[in-house]
């Protein structure tokens, strides 16, 4: 069996998504829709990697139930460069790319919930099963939320 690689996969995944999803609301801080909801949408990815970690014990992996966070260090220059930018072009354009992080990496994390709700099925595990549709429609919500705002603001900022 090789559910405890999903899981790993899993665990690396959503962590890596937090990581980006509080990055994206850090820079764009001065948009208040974009931080806010970035950070939102953080806590769920944060809430999943304590949920894997709790399953995970079942299928021989110990992993790490607290999300990792950026040092605080980081976090404070990358606040501070975002009030220093703050609506220019060149803040426009990190934003595109930076929903576009959130985009492929949120679209990964689904594409690894799918693969672990299929294994789950295959071994007949219905807490497994739970866990994940728990948490697979929440990682749907974080791609869908950066596709929308990739339309609505690619026009704008590509087009100016």
């Amino acid at each position: 069996m090789k559910i405890d690689l999903v899981l790993r996969e899993l665990h690396r995944s959503e962590n890596d998504l937090a990581r980006h999803l509080l990055h994206v609301s850090d820079r764009h801080k001065t948009d208040h829709d974009v931080h806010h909801l970035a950070r939102d949408l953080a806590a769920w990815s944060q809430r999943h990697v304590r949920e894997i970690a709790g399953m995970s014990h079942r299928y021989g992996v110990d992993l790490d139930p607290e999300a990792h966070d950026e040092p605080a260090l980081t976090e404070k220059l990358r606040e501070k460069g975002s009030e220093l930018i703050g609506r220019r072009g060149e803040a426009a354009l990190l934003l595109l790319r930076d929903l576009r992080k959130v985009y492929t990496s949120a679209s990964g994390v689904s594409a690894d919930w799918e693969m672990l709700a299929q294994a789950a099925q295959a071994v007949k595990d219905t807490e497994l099963l739970a866990l994940c549709r728990r948490c697979h429609p929440d990682s749907l919500r974080q791609m869908r939320w950066a596709n929308a705002k990739i339309k609505e603001s690619a026009p704008q900022i590509l087009a100016s």
